[in-house]
């Protein structure tokens, strides 16, 4: 049963990276193997390396991190995508010249935003008694799966569509911020 537990959890965390990944790959700037294995190590990584901090940090951080996480993750999701908007209804935009989000600025900022729920899913690990090994293993192989098929889907929508699919991967990056902002300050209160 808790490996089920955990490979639930680890399914629910690579969503957001799933749902990042796909609007990447809509805006046809990481299509070859290089930056798209690239984009993939660092997400995967940040999801592993997040959960563990939460593991390790307990309480201490996560109560610090719950009241503003929900905005950190918002402007991050909403910067990266409102680009991806900007240049998706540019005509005399070219996408093979856009920044390539698996370097620099970009990729930390998209690193940290799918994976700042990872610290309370650490906090919540230690607090089950989950085996924090195999959890963070799970973790960080479910964030590369997902990852690299919402890459090769975006890839192909991407070919397909052209710039409209990249004004849709622009509106789901800033789709799951609006979801994190509302589900923090509507419906977790409601719950409580």
């Amino acid at each position: 049963m808790e490996a089920l537990t955990i490979l639930l959890i680890a399914i629910g965390l690579s969503m957001d990276t799933f749902a990042v990944s796909l609007g990447i790959g809509t805006s046809q700037r990481c299509n070859s193997l290089r930056s798209s294995l690239r984009l993939i190590w660092h997400l995967s990584l940040f999801q592993g390396g997040l959960t563990l901090a939460g593991w390790a940090a307990g309480a201490t951080v996560q109560r610090y991190l719950a009241n503003y996480d929900h905005w950190i993750i918002f402007a991050l999701l909403l910067f990266v995508g409102g680009r991806m908007l900007k240049e998706g209804f540019d005509p005399n935009h070219d996408n093979s010249q856009g920044s390539d989000p698996s370097r620099g600025a970009t990729l930390i900022l998209l690193s940290v935003a799918t994976s700042l729920d990872a610290t309370a899913v650490g906090l919540s690990l230690a607090i089950m008694r989950l085996n924090v090994i195999f959890s963070i293993l799970t973790i960080w192989l479910a964030t590369v799966i997902f990852a690299a098929i919402g890459l090769l889907t975006g890839n192909s929508l991407g070919k397909r569509f052209g710039k409209r699919m990249e004004i849709l991967g622009g509106l789901i990056l800033i789709a799951i911020g609006v979801r994190v902002l509302v589900e923090h300050l509507v419906l977790l209160p409601a719950i409580s």
